[in-house]
């Protein structure tokens, strides 16, 4: 079940991803043809660099999803070579907790931002409210700490001790 949980999160994220970078890539286009003719739309580039920060939450959610995020596991490396799989797991787990809280506190850090830009932003494009478009950060955090939490569980579900998420 959690794996499947896992796996329709990484289809959000890839998904995701593929109509952000689909859709800068587009905008970006039209934008540069609409210039030969003396004209652009205006709400491209904020909208842009909008989905530029999407797409980082979730490529991270991706990386984090396939074990691939940027990690310095020399301790895990040690473990390892002497052999000591379960201190090495706990180890992860520790570590994977740990990353947990610290994207929970930027979730709600985030979401307080977002709080705030409702309250006294304005306008930036097409009507979208600057707390609407700020609400990418506690989404795209929640979105790595649910990764982790999955990633997390995934090391109580293994078949063997020495196995890898």
């Amino acid at each position: 079940m959690i794996k499947k949980i896992d796996r329709f999160v990484g289809g959000i994220a890839f998904y995701g991803i593929v109509i952000a970078v689909a859709l800068m890539l587009s905008l970006t286009i039209l934008n540069i043809v609409l210039r030969w003719f003396n004209t652009s739309i205006v709400w491209v580039d904020p909208m842009v660099r909008h989905l530029v920060f999407l797409s980082a939450f979730l490529g991270g959610t991706l990386a984090t999803g396939e074990d691939n995020h940027i990690r310095i596991d020399l301790a895990a490396k040690i473990l390892e070579t002497k052999k000591l799989n379960k201190t090495k797991i706990w180890l992860e787990r520790a570590v994977i907790l740990i990353t947990c809280i610290a994207t929970i506190l930027l979730a709600q850090a985030g979401l307080d931002f977002a709080k705030i830009e409702l309250e006294f932003g304005k306008d930036v494009f097409l009507g979208i409210h600057s707390g609407y478009l700020v609400g990418i950060i506690p989404f795209g955090m929640g979105l790595l700490t649910l990764r982790f939490v999955l990633r997390l569980l995934m090391t109580f579900n293994r078949k063997e001790e020495g196995e890898h998420v």
